[in-house]
């Protein structure tokens, strides 16, 4: 069974007395494990099947479910436990909290979950060490480079143990060489098993992931398997 699987999705929505079709019918199924990047231009959708697949709201029609649970009818409260246990976001404005360090940053998700202090914090630091700023912990977001404040964002992802991280346009306020630095951890994070969706404008973006899925006026026009990339040494 596909981790994520979606039959004939619409979205809907009403703009006074206009509705406006933002999906027209979306079948889709991605596998744990996989690294896929959700493409296409403003305007084409993306960003909604992005909205619906991170548990933020739910189909007009059709069905949804996610790690074998269809979410396509539910409640607000399952939709908050789905994301909280099962989902990571990372997004490209960082979204840390200023006033916080990396530390604390990091423990949020948990502090949300309910998880002891003492347990949270080792937590934390694993999921610090996992992204590689151990030495950064008491640091705060504006003592950061972009490329750190976005791997804290990843740490923060990770830190609850999602099946699914989801990215959206994670390398937008990075320069070339520090995105390539991020796009290569998340084709590592999908090595060890976890599964990235990944939405982006960009095509060479998204020919870094093992899988492409272009979406034009609310439906799915191409999906292929990219080449393999190099494993960085």
């Amino acid at each position: 069974m596909a981790l994520i699987e979606l039959r004939n999705v619409t979205k809907r929505y009403r703009v006074g007395e206009q509705e406006i079709n933002a999906l027209a019918g979306i079948d889709l199924e991605i596998a744990q494990g996989e690294f896929a990047a959700i493409i296409g231009p403003s305007g084409s959708g993306k960003s909604t099947l992005m909205h619906l697949l991170g548990c933020l709201d739910t189909p007009s029609t059709g069905t949804m479910t996610i790690d074998g649970m269809d979410v396509s009818r539910a409640s607000s409260n399952k939709l908050a436990e789905m994301r909280n246990q099962k989902i990571g976001f990372v997004f490209q404005s960082f979204n840390l909290l200023v006033k916080l360090n990396v530390l604390q940053n990091v423990e949020l998700p948990l502090i949300y979950a309910g998880i002891p202090s003492s347990v949270r914090r080792e937590k934390a630091l694993a999921a610090i060490e996992r992204v590689g700023l151990t030495e950064r912990v008491n640091n705060t977001p504006l003592q950061l480079s972009g490329g750190q404040m976005q791997r804290v964002a990843i740490a923060r992802a990770l830190v609850n143990s999602p099946k699914i991280i989801f990215a959206d346009e994670p390398t937008g306020n990075l320069d070339s060489n520090t995105g390539a630095t991020i796009l290569e951890m998340f084709r590592e994070l999908s090595r060890q098993g976890s599964t990235i969706v990944l939405v982006t404008h960009d095509n060479g973006i998204a020919a870094q992931a093992a899988r492409r899925i272009e979406i034009r006026d609310g439906r799915i026009v191409n999906d292929t398997i990219n080449p393999p990339q190099p494993v960085a040494a």
